[in-house]
């Protein structure tokens, strides 16, 4: 395991992935754990935000690129072949 990355690093990674379809996996605490798919739809100088379509409605949900950095979320991006890629991992 090397050091971790830079904020600004994790941000390149997710500017490629714009208009993705992308897993988001979160720890909120105390067992807490949410999964959920949608578009990866923005990103912006301290935040990225995930578009997520659950039973007809839309929502938006934003994490900060610190959370990717002490991995209390995970991204996953689908490639056209439907496999899951992690991407934005803190240490690499």
């Amino acid at each position: 395991m090397g050091s971790p990355r830079a904020i600004s690093d994790i941000k390149k990674d997710l500017d490629f992935f714009v208009g993705s379809r992308v897993r988001l996996k979160a720890n909120r605490g105390r067992n807490r754990i949410i999964e959920r798919e949608g578009v990866l739809e923005s990103t912006y100088p301290n935040i990225f935000v995930v578009k997520i379509n659950e039973r007809k409605v839309e929502r938006r949900v934003s994490y900060s690129y610190a959370d990717v950095l002490t991995e209390t979320v995970e991204l996953f991006v689908y490639n056209n072949d439907e496999e899951e890629i992690r991407i934005a991992r803190a240490n690499e």
